[in-house]
């Protein structure tokens, strides 16, 4: 009878410390995690007041620039021009420059804010099951 209660002792005492080693492991590696979420989540915002900016930039600049296309191609064809559509044209240029900029910056703003899409999809999904 003795050597039956010493193995029954042995084997309790492996299985225990495993338990809680793994356990001890597993709340290590989630505390880091949530502090990560955090920051990305603050970041994903920022990316979308970022992207709401630069929407609101390349508006702006599309109505400063109007619709210098038809003059543009006029003069591409070889066309002269003169007068109010001349300075027309030289404004629109000017303009083009910055539209080009305004759209860079709004592709670029648009590409990263793409993360917010996920997470609003979490978000209203979450929401939805309440």
């Amino acid at each position: 009878m003795a050597r039956t209660n010493g193995v029954k002792t042995e084997k309790s005492a492996q299985a225990l410390p495993t338990v809680s080693d793994t356990e001890d492991t597993v709340i290590i590696k989630d505390s880091p995690e949530a502090v990560e979420d955090t920051q990305d989540i603050d970041d994903i915002l920022n990316s979308l007041k970022t992207l709401l900016n630069t929407v609101e930039k390349l508006q702006k600049v599309r109505q400063e620039v109007g619709d210098i296309k038809p003059l543009l191609v006029r003069m591409l064809d070889g066309e002269l021009v003169a007068g109010q559509e001349l300075e027309q044209l030289k404004t629109g240029v000017n303009g083009l420059v910055r539209l080009v900029r305004a759209y860079s910056d709004h592709q670029a703003a648009l590409a990263k804010a793409q993360a917010a899409r996920n997470l609003l999809d979490q978000v209203l999904k979450g929401n939805k099951a309440d």
